[in-house]
Formats: structure tokens, C-alpha cells, sequence
């Protein structure tokens, strides 16, 4: 049964690299390590890729500290060097200016957008044109559910996207797996399981919307794909124009008033 799964996930993310144009000969890849199922699967994949393939890439592992207490920066280090991965730990405090008094209200965003942030300026700085995170399916639902219902827009994670005119490129090659198989995936290949350090992983808006979603997901089983192929399906003659109002909106207020 891993046999086919593995070819499933190398199917998947060939499709996602191919469709999106992600991978080019020569490119040097920023991979962002968290530590995580989601990025091991991705490490392990770029670097398995590259024993049956036609061109060449480099990969550099991005393991960015938090300064939570019991980060586990130097288990990762020691299963990098076992698997022979290139690895740069960047030392940081973002986890502890994020759940800092000032920032209470919102932690996670702070400390999110902190270490986004150093790992374009380390992509930049290590000469790499691209940087692999390892978002999948179910962040960019999740994403796309968190805009809506947070900052009031419709957007999400897109698989492939140019930072800084070009110079840097975002790509996802997980994009067309969903979690549980990347689980499976990392269980059937024996990835370690680093604990998540940070004191507020599973109470985050991120983690309701997925105890929402998956709520649906149990009712029936095509509804992750259905939204998942929703967000390249959008007719825009059926949303609303920016700005505007409809009569029929404007009638609502007025007889509710």
C-alpha cells in the first residue's frame, strides 16, 4: 500500500510542479523547514526528485527558532545532517514578541509575519531564486475560509507566486495533496514528530476553521474537492463589484431599518 501512495504523492506533486511552472534547471530552493509532517514530506520529496529527473536544483533547509522554551532546533539539525540535508537554523524571538503583552490579542499573525518575512531576507541572502513552503490543500481551503470570515476578502495561498518583481518566487508543490495523506506519507517513510513548542498551536483562528470545515467534510466527502476546485472556477458575474450595492441590498436596509 506505500508503494502506490508513494507514487501518489510523487504524482501529485509532479502535476503541481509542471502545471505551475515551480522548478526550473539550476534553481536554488529555499526549503522552509518547520519541523512538521507537511514540511519533511516536502524536504524528502525535493531531494528524492531529483535521482529521476532530467534537470538539476539545489535545496537549502530554513529552520527558523521562535525562542519558544524546548524548541527542538537541535533535533532537527541532527535528523538534517542524518538525511544529508543543508540546513541554516536562524536563532529568532518572534515566537515570544508574538505572545508578548502588546500582542495578545493576535499572536499569531505577529510571529507568522515575522518569520515570513526573515525567510525571504534569508532566501535573498543564500542566493535562492525560490522558496518551498510546504502548504497544502488544506491551507489553502483554510486560507481562503480565514480571509472571508476575518479580513473580509476572497483570497488565498496560490501554488506559485512572484515576490519582489520576480526576483524571488513562493512555490507550494504540495498544492494538490490533502493533509491526511501527507500524514500517511510521513508515517509510512518513519518522519520524526517534532512537538510544536508554540502555547497557543491549537487554539488559533486557523484551527477553528478547520474544526468547521471538517464538521462538512464528514457529511460528505466531496466537499473538500468541491471547494478546492471552486477557487479556479469563479465566475465573477455572479459576485459582487467592488464598492457596490445592489438596489435589492439597499431595499433589504431600508425595510429592515
Amino acid at each position: 500500500m506505500s508503494f502506490y501512495r508513494d507514487k501518489a504523492v510523487f504524482r501529485a506533486v509532479g502535476r503541481a510542479i509542471h502545471q505551475y511552472s515551480m522548478i526550473s534547471n539550476g534553481d536554488r530552493i529555499a526549503v522552509g523547514l518547520s519541523g512538521g509532517k507537511d514540511s519533511l514530506s516536502l524536504m524528502w520529496t525535493l531531494h528524492e526528485r531529483l535521482s529521476r529527473i532530467p534537470i538539476h536544483y539545489s535545496l537549502l533547509a530554513i529552520y527558523i527558532d521562535l525562542g519558544f522554551e524546548g524548541d527542538p532546533a537541535s533535533l532537527v539539525e541532527n535528523y538534517c545532517n542524518e538525511m544529508g540535508y543543508r540546513l541554516r537554523i536562524e536563532h529568532t524571538d518572534y515566537g515570544r514578541q508574538g505572545h508578548s503583552e502588546e500582542n495578545r490579542e493576535n499572536p499569531c499573525f505577529l510571529c507568522s509575519r515575522l518569520r515570513r518575512k526573515r525567510l525571504f531576507e534569508l532566501a535573498n541572502e543564500l542566493g535562492c531564486n525560490k522558496l518551498a513552503l510546504g502548504h497544502h490543500m488544506d491551507d489553502i481551503i483554510e486560507t481562503l475560509f480565514l480571509n472571508m470570515c476575518y479580513s473580509g476578502e476572497m483570497s488565498t495561498m496560490v501554488p506559485c507566486q512572484p515576490f519582489f518583481k520576480g526576483k524571488l518566487f513562493v512555490i507550494r508543490p504540495l498544492a494538490f495533496l490533502d493533509e491526511s495523506t501527507i500524514n500517511q506519507f510521513a508515517k509510512d517513510h518513519g518522519f520524526p514528530e517534532f512537538k510544536n513548542p508554540c502555547p497557543t498551536a491549537s487554539i488559533s483562528k486557523r484551527d477553528e476553521i478547520k474544526k468547521m470545515l471538517n464538521t462538512l467534510y464528514q457529511r460528505n466527502k466531496k466537499i473538500k474537492g468541491n471547494i478546492f476546485r471552486a477557487m479556479s472556477h469563479v465566475k465573477l458575474d455572479y459576485l459582487l463589484m467592488p464598492g457596490s450595492r445592489s438596489k435589492s441590498q439597499d431595499q433589504g436596509i431600508s425595510l429592515a431599518m
